[in-house]
């Protein structure tokens, strides 16, 4: 068990920190937030430069509907998205608000009908990734990286890092109550923000697995052993 400076490991910290935060709470077997479960399905992010070039110069991304996440939105625009082959997706959704750097979104599937054996990163890690054409109405962009199969995640604000006693880049397993296809889903990855709502995203293949749409209970489990090594970029 690693001591900090004070004395105090760090889970007897997290500890502390949980207590504190529940008993402001007022009841310490509540959970402080309801757990959200969404599939993220296939999507683009982009940046204020590519969105000029793809959908013409001066152009903004304009919100169609918000997102669970506060700030966040589906844009009314789509691009189509061209693999290696020649396959395309047509009519991907973009996502906003814009970014430093463009990033596309896909299930394993699509990775198949596309022809791009996807890699599994945190949002923002491109490493080691491939790329694809995007194809808008005013232009073409060619990313030469940023393809990725989004590694399922949950989102977590203060008090739910309290509450399950976990902190950024940890571990936790989510179980799935549905008819007749009750699943554990192992190794979420917390990704940890003062500002974000209680959220677990999975990929349309991952839903579909689990039968969410049909799920009569879901919760989130903490494993005996944890690792904090995230590196991602929210």
């Amino acid at each position: 068990m690693t001591q900090l400076s004070n004395g105090f490991s760090r889970t007897q910290i997290e500890h502390v920190v949980r207590d504190i935060l529940l008993a402001r709470l007022g009841d310490k077997s509540a959970q402080p937030n309801p757990l959200v479960v969404n599939i993220s399905a296939r999507h683009v992010h982009l940046t204020d430069e590519h969105v000029e070039v793809l959908f013409g110069p001066g152009a903004k991304l304009e919100p169609m509907r918000d997102l669970y996440q506060d700030g966040y939105y589906a844009a009314t625009q789509t691009v189509a998205v061209v693999g290696p082959r020649r396959r395309m997706l047509p009519d991907v959704r973009v996502l906003g608000p814009t970014r430093n750097a463009s990033q596309v979104e896909l299930a394993f599937t699509d990775g198949i009908s596309l022809g791009i054996d996807l890699p599994v990163r945190c949002s923002g890690d491109h490493h080691d990734t491939t790329g694809c054409v995007l194809v808008g109405p005013k232009g073409v962009v060619e990313l030469t990286a940023g393809v990725i199969r989004a590694e399922r995640h949950v989102h977590m604000g203060p008090a739910d890092l309290a509450y399950y006693g976990v902190a950024d880049g940890d571990r936790l397993h989510l179980r799935i109550e549905s008819e007749g296809c009750t699943t554990t889903l192992e190794d979420l990855l917390v990704r940890a923000s003062d500002d974000v709502k209680l959220e677990v995203h999975l990929d349309t293949d991952e839903g579909n697995a689990v039968s969410l749409d049909r799920a009569t209970k879901v919760e989130l489990i903490v494993p005996h052993a944890k690792s904090s090594d995230c590196a991602c970029k929210h």
